[in-house]
């Protein structure tokens, strides 16, 4: 099959073959292209929509993104079943199996290190959100008998998200250091943005923890126990944990 080459991931052999009916960016099946006893996984795809100018026209399709992304997604996921990826950035592309393997000579120190760094290695995320009431609310707890009487209700609100947001920010910090003194490494991100993510809540932790697979059991059960708690002490609270994910915060690749 002719067109270009989309690389998903640099890793070593795999333990086990990829599920026979994967799919992958463009509908291709993903393979495996050998250099110096690392692996690339690669699809073909067509130029003329992975090449230089269409490329770029379509990275600010977010239909097309987003349905590139899934396929993306859904090949790395499949890889870390099998083996521990080091997965690159959305919509790497090159020529042809020659380009492929003069990028991986070139960066091929750096990925062996790397994939010793993450070896038996996956990457769980843990979000913190404050369910804080709007200032502005037009629906006071109790109907105001007179202007005076609004604004105090008012400030009252306001007094109650400020103390409510400082609890959130605390337990956030505890959690943080809980969790990151259990993992082998950690990030933390920029907090979500409710309106482009919309998810309810303001984000007050968005990080990213490298823990061992022997290891991730007991890392959930943490995080459960944690939600359990806020879920008793403080209902405004919510912990929400994604993963076992490839580690894309800790491969060294840009998003």
């Amino acid at each position: 099959m002719t067109g270009l080459r989309y690389v998903y991931a640099v890793c070593r052999p795999l333990g086990a073959p990829l599920q026979s009916q994967l799919k992958g960016v463009a509908g291709d099946p993903p393979r495996l292209l050998t250099h110096h006893g690392l692996i690339a996984v690669v699809s073909h795809v067509p130029e003329r929509d992975f090449a230089e100018e269409p490329l770029r026209r379509h990275l600010e399709d977010l239909e097309w993104l987003t349905e590139t992304a899934r396929a993306h997604q859904s090949v790395i996921d499949a890889l870390t079943v099998v083996t521990t990826p080091l997965p690159l950035r959305l919509a790497t592309v090159f020529r042809d199996d020659s380009g492929v393997r003069v990028m991986m000579e070139a960066r091929e120190d750096d990925f062996r290190r790397t994939l010793d760094r993450l070896e038996g290695r996956v990457e769980w995320g843990v979000k913190v959100y404050a369910e804080i009431e709007p200032a502005e609310s037009d629906a006071p707890a109790q109907k105001a008998a007179s202007g005076r009487d609004y604004l105090r209700q008012r400030r009252m609100r306001v007094r109650a998200n400020e103390d409510m947001w400082k609890q959130t920010e605390e337990f956030a910090e505890h959690l943080h250091a809980a969790l990151s003194a259990y993992a082998d490494d950690s990030r933390l991100h920029a907090p979500q943005n409710p309106a482009l993510s919309g998810v309810s809540g303001r984000n007050v932790l968005n990080a990213a923890y490298l823990v061992s697979r022997r290891d991730s059991e007991e890392f959930v059960e943490l995080v459960d126990r944690s939600k359990d708690e806020t879920k008793l002490n403080s209902p405004a609270i919510r912990v929400e944990l994604t993963g076992p994910w490839a580690a894309y915060s800790f491969a060294g690749e840009e998003s």
